[in-house]
Protein backbone atom coordinates (compact mmCIF):
# COMPACT_ATOMS: atom_id res chain seq x y z
CA UNK A 1 0.00 0.00 0.00
CA UNK A 2 1.45 3.50 -0.98
CA UNK A 3 1.77 5.61 1.77
CA UNK A 4 2.20 9.48 1.48
CA UNK A 5 3.99 11.38 3.75
CA UNK A 6 4.63 15.01 4.34
CA UNK A 7 5.68 16.20 0.46
CA UNK A 8 5.68 20.38 0.98
CA UNK A 9 7.20 22.50 3.18
CA UNK A 10 5.53 25.75 4.21
CA UNK A 11 6.54 28.23 1.38
CA UNK A 12 6.02 28.78 -2.08
CA UNK A 13 2.20 27.33 -2.10
CA UNK A 14 1.66 29.48 1.40
CA UNK A 15 3.34 32.62 0.37
CA UNK A 16 0.89 34.48 -1.65
CA UNK A 17 -3.00 35.46 -1.05
CA UNK A 18 -6.01 37.80 -2.44
CA UNK A 19 -5.90 41.16 0.57
CA UNK A 20 -8.85 39.83 2.58
CA UNK A 21 -12.50 41.73 2.56
CA UNK A 22 -12.58 42.07 -1.15
CA UNK A 23 -16.17 41.24 -2.59
CA UNK A 24 -16.36 39.71 -5.75
CA UNK A 25 -13.51 41.26 -6.84
CA UNK A 26 -10.43 40.52 -5.95
CA UNK A 27 -7.28 40.42 -7.65
CA UNK A 28 -5.48 37.39 -8.55
CA UNK A 29 -3.20 35.83 -5.82
CA UNK A 30 0.23 37.21 -5.28
CA UNK A 31 3.44 36.81 -3.34
CA UNK A 32 2.03 39.81 -1.13
CA UNK A 33 -0.64 38.99 0.11
CA UNK A 34 -1.95 36.37 2.58
CA UNK A 35 -4.65 33.75 1.59
CA UNK A 36 -7.90 33.36 4.15
CA UNK A 37 -9.12 29.33 3.88
CA UNK A 38 -11.94 28.35 5.92
CA UNK A 39 -12.07 24.64 5.95
CA UNK A 40 -15.76 23.81 7.20
CA UNK A 41 -18.31 26.58 5.99
CA UNK A 42 -21.81 26.66 4.61
CA UNK A 43 -22.74 29.00 1.55
CA UNK A 44 -24.75 32.02 2.63
CA UNK A 45 -28.16 33.25 2.12
CA UNK A 46 -26.29 36.12 0.18
CA UNK A 47 -23.11 35.19 -1.69
CA UNK A 48 -21.68 38.32 -1.11
CA UNK A 49 -21.07 37.66 2.41
CA UNK A 50 -18.13 35.63 1.30
CA UNK A 51 -16.35 38.49 0.18
CA UNK A 52 -16.89 40.54 3.27
CA UNK A 53 -15.46 37.53 5.34
CA UNK A 54 -12.29 38.14 3.23
CA UNK A 55 -12.45 34.52 1.90
CA UNK A 56 -10.05 33.14 -1.01
CA UNK A 57 -11.23 29.16 -0.34
CA UNK A 58 -13.50 27.16 1.73
CA UNK A 59 -14.67 23.48 2.24
CA UNK A 60 -18.51 24.44 1.76
CA UNK A 61 -20.78 21.48 2.58
CA UNK A 62 -23.76 21.59 0.89
CA UNK A 63 -25.40 18.79 2.23
CA UNK A 64 -29.11 18.71 2.62
CA UNK A 65 -29.70 17.24 6.14
CA UNK A 66 -33.25 15.82 7.54
CA UNK A 67 -33.88 15.79 11.66
CA UNK A 68 -35.59 12.97 12.57
CA UNK A 69 -35.84 10.86 16.27
CA UNK A 70 -34.96 7.72 16.93
CA UNK A 71 -37.37 5.13 19.13
CA UNK A 72 -35.78 7.19 22.19
CA UNK A 73 -36.85 10.15 20.95
CA UNK A 74 -32.94 11.28 20.38
CA UNK A 75 -32.77 13.89 17.48
CA UNK A 76 -30.25 12.18 14.78
CA UNK A 77 -29.36 13.78 10.61
CA UNK A 78 -29.57 11.97 7.83
CA UNK A 79 -28.53 12.82 4.23
CA UNK A 80 -30.71 10.75 1.86
CA UNK A 81 -29.15 10.29 -1.80
CA UNK A 82 -32.09 11.87 -3.57
CA UNK A 83 -32.40 15.27 -1.46
CA UNK A 84 -28.39 15.37 -1.82
CA UNK A 85 -27.92 14.67 -5.59
CA UNK A 86 -30.85 17.70 -6.07
CA UNK A 87 -28.72 19.58 -3.69
CA UNK A 88 -25.44 19.56 -5.13
CA UNK A 89 -26.95 20.79 -8.55
CA UNK A 90 -28.31 23.92 -6.74
CA UNK A 91 -25.05 24.60 -5.06
CA UNK A 92 -23.24 24.60 -8.12
CA UNK A 93 -26.03 26.70 -10.06
CA UNK A 94 -26.26 29.00 -7.50
CA UNK A 95 -22.34 29.43 -7.49
CA UNK A 96 -22.17 29.56 -11.47
CA UNK A 97 -24.30 33.01 -11.28
CA UNK A 98 -22.52 34.70 -8.36
CA UNK A 99 -19.65 36.86 -9.12
CA UNK A 100 -18.23 36.34 -5.43
CA UNK A 101 -17.55 32.24 -5.55
CA UNK A 102 -17.25 30.16 -7.81
CA UNK A 103 -16.71 26.02 -7.45
CA UNK A 104 -13.07 24.67 -7.66
CA UNK A 105 -11.96 21.24 -8.64
CA UNK A 106 -8.53 21.45 -8.13
CA UNK A 107 -6.25 23.08 -5.37
CA UNK A 108 -4.58 25.20 -8.13
CA UNK A 109 -8.23 26.62 -8.88
CA UNK A 110 -7.58 28.81 -6.11
CA UNK A 111 -6.95 32.26 -6.95
CA UNK A 112 -6.86 31.23 -10.67
CA UNK A 113 -10.26 34.07 -10.97
CA UNK A 114 -12.27 36.64 -8.94
CA UNK A 115 -14.08 34.96 -5.94
CA UNK A 116 -13.67 32.50 -3.52
CA UNK A 117 -12.93 28.80 -4.57
CA UNK A 118 -15.27 26.84 -3.17
CA UNK A 119 -15.07 23.03 -2.63
CA UNK A 120 -18.16 20.71 -2.28
CA UNK A 121 -18.03 18.71 0.50
CA UNK A 122 -21.07 16.45 1.88
CA UNK A 123 -20.79 16.16 5.69
CA UNK A 124 -21.57 12.41 5.85
CA UNK A 125 -21.75 9.11 3.23
CA UNK A 126 -25.11 8.43 4.04
CA UNK A 127 -26.44 9.48 0.38
CA UNK A 128 -23.96 6.80 -1.34
CA UNK A 129 -25.63 3.88 0.94
CA UNK A 130 -24.22 0.98 -0.67
CA UNK A 131 -23.57 2.21 -4.34
CA UNK A 132 -19.65 3.16 -4.33
CA UNK A 133 -20.90 4.35 -8.20
CA UNK A 134 -22.28 7.22 -6.79
CA UNK A 135 -19.14 8.85 -5.37
CA UNK A 136 -18.44 8.96 -8.81
CA UNK A 137 -21.74 10.41 -9.74
CA UNK A 138 -21.00 13.27 -7.21
CA UNK A 139 -17.39 13.78 -8.19
CA UNK A 140 -18.08 14.62 -11.63
CA UNK A 141 -20.89 17.12 -10.45
CA UNK A 142 -18.53 18.72 -8.41
CA UNK A 143 -17.84 17.40 -5.06
CA UNK A 144 -14.00 17.35 -4.12
CA UNK A 145 -14.58 16.51 -0.09
CA UNK A 146 -16.14 13.52 1.71
CA UNK A 147 -16.84 12.89 5.20
CA UNK A 148 -17.05 9.18 6.07
CA UNK A 149 -19.96 9.71 9.06
CA UNK A 150 -21.30 12.57 11.20
CA UNK A 151 -21.32 11.46 14.74
CA UNK A 152 -23.15 8.02 14.80
CA UNK A 153 -22.48 4.84 12.68
CA UNK A 154 -23.02 4.63 9.50
CA UNK A 155 -22.48 1.76 6.28
CA UNK A 156 -19.46 3.13 5.97
CA UNK A 157 -17.34 3.93 9.54
CA UNK A 158 -18.04 4.24 13.35
CA UNK A 159 -18.75 7.67 14.68
CA UNK A 160 -17.41 9.65 17.62
CA UNK A 161 -20.42 9.62 19.42
CA UNK A 162 -21.70 6.03 19.73
CA UNK A 163 -21.79 3.98 23.02
CA UNK A 164 -19.25 1.54 21.70
CA UNK A 165 -16.90 2.72 18.92
CA UNK A 166 -16.21 1.09 15.84
CA UNK A 167 -13.98 1.69 12.94
CA UNK A 168 -13.92 1.40 8.96
CA UNK A 169 -16.35 -1.31 7.69
CA UNK A 170 -15.31 -3.03 4.75
CA UNK A 171 -17.85 -0.57 2.74
CA UNK A 172 -15.65 2.07 4.19
CA UNK A 173 -12.31 0.56 3.32
CA UNK A 174 -13.33 0.13 -0.40
CA UNK A 175 -15.13 3.88 -0.33
CA UNK A 176 -12.08 5.23 0.92
CA UNK A 177 -10.10 3.52 -2.37
CA UNK A 178 -12.97 4.80 -4.49
CA UNK A 179 -11.74 8.27 -3.14
CA UNK A 180 -8.36 7.60 -3.09
CA UNK A 181 -8.88 6.77 -7.26
CA UNK A 182 -10.78 9.70 -8.17
CA UNK A 183 -8.84 12.43 -6.05
CA UNK A 184 -11.34 13.26 -3.56
CA UNK A 185 -10.28 14.62 -0.33
CA UNK A 186 -11.44 12.13 2.57
CA UNK A 187 -12.33 13.60 5.88
CA UNK A 188 -12.83 12.10 9.41
CA UNK A 189 -14.47 14.93 11.61
CA UNK A 190 -16.98 13.49 13.82
CA UNK A 191 -15.46 10.10 13.08
CA UNK A 192 -14.28 7.26 16.16
CA UNK A 193 -10.78 7.52 16.95
CA UNK A 194 -10.62 4.14 15.12
CA UNK A 195 -12.29 5.68 11.90
CA UNK A 196 -9.47 8.21 11.65
CA UNK A 197 -6.82 6.44 12.57
CA UNK A 198 -7.69 3.71 10.03
CA UNK A 199 -8.48 6.23 7.06
CA UNK A 200 -5.29 8.31 8.19
CA UNK A 201 -2.85 5.30 7.88
CA UNK A 202 -4.94 3.38 4.61
CA UNK A 203 -5.57 6.23 2.70
CA UNK A 204 -2.91 6.59 -0.27
CA UNK A 205 -3.30 10.28 -0.40
CA UNK A 206 -3.11 12.96 2.89
CA UNK A 207 -6.45 13.11 4.63
CA UNK A 208 -8.36 15.97 6.44
CA UNK A 209 -9.83 16.48 9.72
CA UNK A 210 -11.87 19.30 8.32
CA UNK A 211 -13.36 20.62 11.57
CA UNK A 212 -12.28 19.41 15.24
CA UNK A 213 -10.52 20.11 18.31
CA UNK A 214 -8.02 19.05 20.64
CA UNK A 215 -8.71 16.01 23.12
CA UNK A 216 -5.70 17.03 25.41
CA UNK A 217 -7.45 20.20 26.54
CA UNK A 218 -10.92 19.03 25.97
CA UNK A 219 -11.99 15.35 27.01
CA UNK A 220 -14.79 14.59 24.88
CA UNK A 221 -14.54 12.12 22.12
CA UNK A 222 -15.49 14.71 19.40
CA UNK A 223 -11.66 16.23 19.76
CA UNK A 224 -9.03 14.39 18.31
CA UNK A 225 -6.33 12.86 20.75
CA UNK A 226 -2.79 13.54 20.15
CA UNK A 227 -2.61 9.92 18.56
CA UNK A 228 -4.70 11.12 15.74
CA UNK A 229 -3.44 14.20 15.29
CA UNK A 230 -0.28 12.84 15.08
CA UNK A 231 -1.39 10.03 12.36
CA UNK A 232 -2.96 12.90 9.94
CA UNK A 233 -0.22 15.27 9.80
CA UNK A 234 3.03 12.71 9.26
CA UNK A 235 1.10 11.59 6.12
CA UNK A 236 0.52 15.73 4.53
CA UNK A 237 -2.81 16.24 6.21
CA UNK A 238 -4.09 19.05 8.26
CA UNK A 239 -6.52 19.49 11.07
CA UNK A 240 -9.25 22.81 11.18
CA UNK A 241 -9.63 24.09 14.26
CA UNK A 242 -13.43 25.04 14.67
CA UNK A 243 -15.19 27.72 16.31
CA UNK A 244 -17.75 25.48 18.33
CA UNK A 245 -16.43 26.91 21.76
CA UNK A 246 -17.50 24.25 24.55
CA UNK A 247 -15.22 21.90 22.81
CA UNK A 248 -12.46 24.02 22.64
CA UNK A 249 -12.12 25.12 26.18
CA UNK A 250 -13.77 23.69 29.95
CA UNK A 251 -13.20 27.62 31.11
CA UNK A 252 -16.15 29.60 32.06
CA UNK A 253 -15.64 32.43 29.56
CA UNK A 254 -14.24 31.43 26.23
CA UNK A 255 -11.54 34.10 24.42
CA UNK A 256 -9.64 34.27 21.65
CA UNK A 257 -6.50 33.03 23.88
CA UNK A 258 -8.40 29.57 23.97
CA UNK A 259 -8.84 29.39 20.38
CA UNK A 260 -5.31 30.34 20.00
CA UNK A 261 -4.07 27.40 22.45
CA UNK A 262 -5.55 24.75 20.47
CA UNK A 263 -3.40 26.02 17.29
CA UNK A 264 -0.38 25.81 19.38
CA UNK A 265 -0.95 22.33 20.48
CA UNK A 266 -1.40 21.14 16.89
CA UNK A 267 1.65 23.14 16.04
CA UNK A 268 3.26 20.69 19.09
CA UNK A 269 2.20 17.77 17.97
CA UNK A 270 1.97 17.76 14.17
CA UNK A 271 3.81 20.74 13.03
CA UNK A 272 3.43 23.81 11.86
CA UNK A 273 1.81 22.83 7.96
CA UNK A 274 -0.85 20.54 10.06
CA UNK A 275 -3.04 22.93 11.32
CA UNK A 276 -5.46 25.15 9.76
CA UNK A 277 -8.77 27.26 10.86
CA UNK A 278 -12.48 26.13 10.14
CA UNK A 279 -15.72 27.83 11.05
CA UNK A 280 -19.22 25.34 11.49
CA UNK A 281 -21.25 27.87 11.55
CA UNK A 282 -23.18 30.10 9.36
CA UNK A 283 -20.63 32.64 7.24
CA UNK A 284 -21.60 35.56 9.54
CA UNK A 285 -21.66 33.71 12.71
CA UNK A 286 -23.96 31.71 15.07
CA UNK A 287 -27.41 33.40 14.39
CA UNK A 288 -28.86 33.23 17.45
CA UNK A 289 -26.12 33.85 19.42
CA UNK A 290 -25.77 36.87 17.22
CA UNK A 291 -29.48 37.97 18.21
CA UNK A 292 -28.68 38.03 22.11
CA UNK A 293 -25.47 39.83 21.20
CA UNK A 294 -23.28 36.83 22.09
CA UNK A 295 -24.80 36.43 25.64
CA UNK A 296 -23.72 32.50 26.11
CA UNK A 297 -25.14 31.98 29.43
CA UNK A 298 -28.53 32.36 27.41
CA UNK A 299 -27.50 31.36 23.91
CA UNK A 300 -26.60 27.65 25.35
CA UNK A 301 -29.41 26.53 25.67
CA UNK A 302 -30.62 25.34 22.51
CA UNK A 303 -27.90 22.74 22.26
CA UNK A 304 -29.14 21.56 25.91
CA UNK A 305 -31.75 18.95 24.92
CA UNK A 306 -29.17 17.39 23.02
CA UNK A 307 -26.47 17.31 24.98
CA UNK A 308 -28.40 15.67 27.91
CA UNK A 309 -29.78 13.05 25.61
CA UNK A 310 -26.63 11.84 24.81
CA UNK A 311 -25.68 11.67 28.60
CA UNK A 312 -28.48 9.72 28.73
CA UNK A 313 -27.35 7.04 26.26
CA UNK A 314 -23.98 7.03 28.23
CA UNK A 315 -21.79 8.45 25.79
CA UNK A 316 -18.68 9.62 27.02
CA UNK A 317 -18.17 13.13 27.44
CA UNK A 318 -21.16 14.52 28.42
CA UNK A 319 -21.01 14.33 32.03
CA UNK A 320 -20.83 17.61 32.13
CA UNK A 321 -23.28 20.95 31.36
CA UNK A 322 -21.78 23.38 28.74
CA UNK A 323 -21.84 27.18 29.74
CA UNK A 324 -21.31 28.99 26.54
CA UNK A 325 -20.88 28.19 22.52
CA UNK A 326 -19.09 30.81 20.96
CA UNK A 327 -16.04 32.97 21.38
CA UNK A 328 -17.85 36.41 21.11
CA UNK A 329 -15.10 37.86 19.27
CA UNK A 330 -14.93 34.87 16.40
CA UNK A 331 -18.56 34.78 16.37
CA UNK A 332 -18.27 37.44 13.33
CA UNK A 333 -17.83 37.83 9.62
CA UNK A 334 -14.45 39.32 10.02
CA UNK A 335 -13.18 36.29 12.21
CA UNK A 336 -10.52 35.49 10.01
CA UNK A 337 -8.83 38.77 10.19
CA UNK A 338 -9.31 38.86 13.93
CA UNK A 339 -7.43 35.23 14.28
CA UNK A 340 -5.04 36.34 11.67
CA UNK A 341 -3.95 39.63 13.89
CA UNK A 342 -4.49 37.73 17.13
CA UNK A 343 -1.81 34.94 16.11
CA UNK A 344 0.44 37.21 15.01
CA UNK A 345 -0.08 38.95 18.28
CA UNK A 346 0.77 35.71 20.58
CA UNK A 347 4.31 35.40 19.17
CA UNK A 348 3.54 33.75 15.70
CA UNK A 349 5.86 34.69 12.63
CA UNK A 350 4.34 35.78 10.02
CA UNK A 351 5.43 32.67 7.60
CA UNK A 352 3.53 30.80 10.48
CA UNK A 353 0.22 32.84 10.16
CA UNK A 354 0.22 32.62 6.65
CA UNK A 355 -0.02 28.73 7.04
CA UNK A 356 -2.28 28.35 9.36
CA UNK A 357 -4.90 30.89 7.80
CA UNK A 358 -4.44 29.11 4.31
CA UNK A 359 -1.65 27.97 2.92
CA UNK A 360 -1.65 24.43 4.68
CA UNK A 361 -5.13 24.18 3.54
CA UNK A 362 -3.78 25.35 0.22
CA UNK A 363 -1.32 23.00 -0.07
CA UNK A 364 -3.35 20.16 1.07
CA UNK A 365 -5.90 20.55 -1.25
CA UNK A 366 -3.25 21.13 -4.02
CA UNK A 367 -1.66 17.43 -2.77
CA UNK A 368 -5.30 15.48 -2.98
CA UNK A 369 -6.59 17.35 -6.07
CA UNK A 370 -4.07 18.65 -7.75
Amino acid sequence: MAVITRRSVVGGLVAGGIAPGVAGAAPRIGRSHRIFIDSLSFLPKDLADIGRAGLNAMIADISEVEEVRDAAGIPRYLRGFRANDAAIDKAVARLRQSPHAYVALKGSDIGTRPGCATFLQFQSTEMIEDDLGRIARFHAKGLRVLQFTHHNDNRFAGGALQPKQSGLTPLGIAGLAEMNRLRILPDVSHGSDATMLEAATRSTTPIALSHGAVRAIVDHPRCAPDTVIRAIAERGGVMGIFMMSFWLTRRKVPTVADYVAQVRHVVRIGGIDAVGVANDFPMGGQENLLKLNNDNARGVAEYLEWWRAMRSQGIAGFDWTPEHVVIPALNHIHRMQRLADALSAAGFRGREVDAIMGGNWRRLLTDVLG
